[in-house]
């Protein structure tokens, strides 16, 4: 059997774990258990097959309310160079600025997601962006306010 297929196989108390690992990637083991009503034993077995399947690809961290919106957010858009397009992504990839890169359709060919500390950090995160060889031209727009986020 395929992962793909596996993947389509959870059931209702593996959808619950993931549930509950979004909202606390960290919460104790004993926790899940209680929670979805199996035991310790078996929420190991079920996350390390999630894991193995690809279902869990990993943990991360969510910083605090009052943290993010402190942080200066923009949305980068690139045209890029199509025989550098690789090199372009891969060096966009390393900076840890970077929330999310995305290839887009339209005039521009991929669009960068950026957090700073400040409006001073965002211009000199930008600046580097527009001198990356196979960036050819950036449109940048700053974040005002999130209105929605999900």
């Amino acid at each position: 059997m395929s992962k793909s297929q596996d993947r389509n196989e959870l059931d209702e108390t593996d959808v619950q774990l993931l549930a509950l690992l979004r909202e606390d990637a960290r919460r104790q083991v004993s926790v899940l258990a209680a929670a979805t009503g199996v035991s310790r034993a078996t929420v190991y077995a079920r996350i390390a097959r999630m894991e193995q399947l690809g279902v869990i690809d990993g943990y991360t961290v969510r910083v605090g309310t009052d943290y993010d919106r402190s942080l200066v957010r923009a949305h980068v858009m690139m045209k890029l160079s199509p025989k550098l397009t690789s090199e372009t992504e891969a060096a966009l990839a390393a900076m840890p600025e970077l929330s999310a890169l995305y290839s887009i359709s339209g005039e521009h060919d991929m669009i960068a997601m950026l957090a700073a500390v400040d409006l001073a950090e965002l211009d000199r995160l930008i600046d580097r962006i527009g001198m990356l060889e196979g960036v050819a031209r950036t449109t940048s727009s700053i974040i005002l306010a999130t209105r929605v986020i999900r």
